[in-house]
C-alpha cells in the first residue's frame, strides 16, 4: 500500500469517526464502551516487548473470537515453545476475557487503522507472524505489518453472504490487502474461492475447517461446568433449559415458555445468558416483572443454599461451561438481524439444541448439524414452545439429538493442527533465507 492510499484511508476513518461520535460519546456515557485502551487504539501504545525472541502477535476482536484462540495458541507453543506470544483485542469485552483467559501471555488493545498508531505499534510489539482470527483485514495494519517484515495470516477465515457481497462491490480496495496475506486458512472451500475471487493469491489460501469444531468442549465432567453446577445447586433432579447469546425478545420468548411448563414441571430451570453485558440489567429488569423466583449468576455463592428457579448470567466468558449443564438449549441472535451465534458449544455437549431462523453467520455449520439431524430451526416462539416442551417430555428423543450433534463435532476436529501447520510453515520459509544468509 502506497503513503497516499494510507492517508486516504486515515482520511476517510477520521470522517466516519466525526459522523459516529455521537453515537461513541452515548455509548461511553450509558455503557461504559469506548473509554479503555485510547493509548494503544489511537496512538499505538502497545506494550513495549523487550528481548529478541520470534513473537506471533494474535488478534481477535471480540469474546468469541478471544475464545476461539486458545487451541491455536496451544497448538503454536507446543510447536514453537521458544515464540513469545501476544494478544490484542478490540472491545472491552474481548480485553477483559483475554486478560483472565491469557494471563501468561501480554493483552493489549489493538491500533485503530490509522498509520501512526498501526506503524508505532508495529515498532512496540516488533512481531515475526500477525495472526488475524476470521477477517479483520484492516489495510494499514497489514500494510505496516508487512513494512515491518512480519509475516500476515487470517486464520479461520470466513466470509458471510453479505460480507462477500459487500467486499465485491470494494474489491478494488478490497484486493490490494488480500494480496500482501502470505495464508488465509479458510473455514471451508466455498470461503476460500471467495477469498480467492476478492484477490487474495490462489497459493495462499487453504481450506483447513473451522477451529470453533476443536474448541468445543464435549464433556461435561469439565472442571468448570462441575463448579458451576456445584455454585448453583444443580443436580440430577434437574433439567435445564439454557437459552444462550440471546438478544431482545428472546429472552422473553424463553421466560414465557418457561411459565407455561415450570408448573408440571418443578424441576426444570431457566438459565438465560444474554450475548451483550450492557442488557444484564434490562433482562434483570424484565425477570423482576415477572414474579419468577430468579438470581443474578454473580450473587451465588458456594454451599449457601440458594433457591432460584431462573438464573440470569451477568458474567464475561461463562456460556461455553453453563451449556455443559443443559439438557435443552436455544442459541440466540437467531430471531433478529444478528445472525446467529456459536451453535458449537451445545451441540459438542450433546445438549438437544434448537435456533432460529437467522443464522446466515453459521451458514455451514448449520448445514452440517441439520444434515446430521443434529439441531432443529424453529421459526417462532410457538415452535420454540413446541421444541422445549418436546425434549423435556421425551427425555429419550431429546437425548438421541444431542448425541447426534456430538458426533458430527467428534468428527469435524483437527482444523487447530492444520491451521497451526500451516502457520510454522511460514515461519520455516522465513527464517531459511536468514539462515542462508547468515551462512
Amino acid at each position: 500500500m502506497s503513503r497516499l492510499a494510507g492517508w486516504a484511508l486515515n482520511a476517510l476513518y477520521l470522517l466516519l469517526f466525526a459522523v459516529a461520535s455521537p453515537w461513541i460519546i452515548w455509548s461511553a456515557v450509558r455503557h461504559g464502551k469506548h473509554r479503555e485502551g485510547f493509548g494503544c487504539k489511537f496512538l499505538g501504545r502497545a506494550p513495549l516487548r523487550t528481548g529478541e525472541r520470534p513473537c506471533a502477535w494474535l488478534h481477535a476482536v471480540s469474546v468469541g473470537e478471544v475464545n476461539l484462540l486458545a487451541t491455536t495458541i496451544a497448538e503454536f507453543t507446543s510447536h514453537r515453545p521458544d515464540w513469545e506470544i501476544v494478544v490484542s483485542t478490540t472491545t472491552k469485552t474481548g480485553y477483559d476475557l483475554a486478560c483472565k483467559k491469557y494471563a501468561a501471555h501480554t493483552v493489549f488493545y489493538c491500533p485503530l487503522d490509522f498509520t501512526w498508531s498501526t506503524a508505532a505499534a508495529m515498532r512496540r510489539v516488533r512481531p515475526t507472524l500477525l495472526v488475524l482470527a476470521e477477517l479483520e483485514l484492516w489495510p494499514n495494519l497489514v500494510a505496516a505489518a508487512k513494512r515491518h517484515g512480519a509475516r500476515v495470516a487470517i486464520i479461520n477465515g470466513r466470509l458471510s453472504d453479505k460480507s462477500f457481497r459487500g467486499y465485491r462491490r470494494i474489491r478494488a480496495l478490497v484486493a490490494p490487502s488480500l494480496e500482501r496475506l502470505d495464508l488465509i486458512a479458510a473455514q471451508n472451500e466455498e470461503t476460500a474461492e471467495r477469498f480467492r475471487q476478492l484477490g487474495a493469491r490462489r497459493e495462499t489460501v487453504h481450506s483447513t475447517g473451522s477451529l470453533k469444531f476443536d474448541g468445543a468442549q464435549t464433556s461435561r465432567d469439565n472442571a468448570k461446568t462441575v463448579a458451576l453446577q456445584q455454585l448453583a445447586g444443580l443436580n440430577a433432579s434437574h433439567t435445564v433449559f439454557l437459552a444462550g447469546s440471546t438478544q431482545d425478545p428472546e429472552e422473553q420468548y424463553a421466560l414465557d415458555i418457561f411459565k407455561q411448563l415450570a408448573p408440571a414441571h418443578p424441576g426444570l430451570r431457566l438459565i438465560l445468558v444474554p450475548r451483550h453485558p450492557q442488557r444484564f440489567d434490562e433482562v434483570a429488569a424484565l425477570l423482576s416483572a415477572s414474579g419468577v423466583e430468579w438470581i443474578r449468576r454473580s450473587h451465588l455463592y458456594p454451599n449457601s443454599g440458594q433457591q432460584w428457579r431462573v438464573l440470569l448470567v451477568d458474567t464475561i466468558g461463562e456460556l461455553g461451561a453453563w451449556w455443559g449443564t443443559a439438557a435443552v438449549g436455544f442459541v440466540g441472535g437467531s430471531f433478529g438481524s444478528r445472525g446467529g451465534q456459536n451453535m458449537l458449544e451445545p451441540a459438542a455437549y450433546g445438549v438437544a439444541t434448537c435456533f432460529g431462523p437467522n443464522t446466515w453467520n453459521f451458514r455451514d455449520i448449520v448445514a452440517q448439524l441439520l444434515a446430521a439431524e443434529g439441531a432443529e430451526v424453529v421459526h417462532s416462539e410457538a415452535e420454540l414452545a413446541t421444541f422445549v416442551a418436546n425434549a423435556i417430555e421425551s427425555p429419550p428423543a431429546a437425548l438421541a439429538l444431542g448425541k447426534r450433534a456430538q458426533r458430527l463435532v467428534l468428527s469435524q476436529q483437527g482444523a487447530t493442527r492444520r491451521t497451526v501447520e500451516l502457520l510454522c510453515k511460514l515461519e520455516d520459509a522465513q527464517a531459511s533465507p536468514k539462515a542462508r544468509s547468515a551462512a
